[in-house]
């Protein structure tokens, strides 16, 4: 489910930018930035007035109070089941980065689209747009695929794989065609993301599900800030060197949540294991 809900973004981001684009074109900046108001009054409005708590609250719940902060502090510090708050320490460290690189590479596609010696037009950078938004779809069919003969963790590392290597070919490009081969190589860049978010659900209790998807909002707005600060930095610094550094530099730090995870799993599998042989009778028995 979750990763119908990012496919439906990498539907409605792709559309936008294709209509986007052409739109700008035509009739500059203005006029599409009023549909984009328009939008998102129309779903403030629909999230206020139409949407309905999915878990009824049995007593009224106070705006202003300390209790959802302490809740959240309570999901990384509760002492027991230790184990599994260090995985939701992990796995969230996991997902910061992940998210990091991905907001960070995606704020400097248009940069570097625009510069030389690509030197796209509005259309050409439309398409990109919606080519990098295409992932969103293609990891949703991917990830349906690849479970069907994989762990979930195993298909969350195939998608940092093809993250990474995208990242690299896009570095690298020089041409049209082989910027659009680094958007095609990313294809299932988006399938690690609804698969840590599904294992950090399955470490809490449905009581703390509500601050488990708080915590990681928080995350995802300390992704965005961090995004902003180190890529946009690192873009105008390394430029009189190498233009694609930047993605370069968030291929290599992909690598460290590729280790979490497969590590993770290993140690979860060796558990599993030693949990089979202790339970196992043995042959003098």
């Amino acid at each position: 489910r979750v990763a119908v809900l990012e496919a439906c973004l990498g539907l409605a981001g792709m559309l936008a930018s294709v209509g986007g684009g052409q739109w700008r074109r035509a009739q500059g900046y203005v006029n599409p930035f009023w549909l984009v108001l328009a939008a998102s009054l129309a779903a403030a409005l629909y999230a206020a007035f139409c949407l309905q708590e999915s878990v009824k609250q049995r007593k009224p719940a106070k705006l202003l109070t300390l209790r959802h902060y302490q809740a959240v502090y309570r999901l990384y510090t509760a002492p027991e089941q230790l184990s599994s708050r260090r995985k939701l320490a992990l796995y969230s460290l996991a997902f910061f980065l992940l998210v990091t690189v991905h907001f960070g590479t995606k704020d400097l596609f248009v940069l570097y689209e625009l510069g030389s010696p690509l030197c796209w037009t509005s259309d050409l950078i439309g398409y990109g747009s919606a080519a990098s938004y295409l992932a969103y779809l293609s990891s949703l069919g991917g990830l349906r695929m690849l479970q069907l003969c994989l762990e979930d963790t195993w298909v969350a590392e195939i998608g940092l794989v093809s993250n990474i290597a995208g990242l690299v070919v896009i570095s690298l490009a020089t041409t049209t065609a082989l910027m659009f081969t680094g958007y095609g190589i990313l294809f299932l860049s988006m399938a690690a993301t609804p698969v840590i978010r599904a294992k950090l659900s399955k470490l809490v209790g449905e009581a703390e599900q509500g601050a488990l998807f708080a915590s990681v909002a928080c995350v995802e707005g300390l992704c965005s800030l961090v995004a902003a600060g180190v890529f946009n930095s690192l873009y105008p610094s390394s430029l009189h060197f190498m233009r694609g550094f930047p993605f370069l530099f968030g291929a290599i730090i992909l690598l460290i949540p590729a280790a979490i995870l497969g590590w993770l799993e290993i140690w979860d599998s060796d558990l599993q294991y030693r949990h089979f042989s202790d339970a196992s009778p043995s042959p003098a028995d």
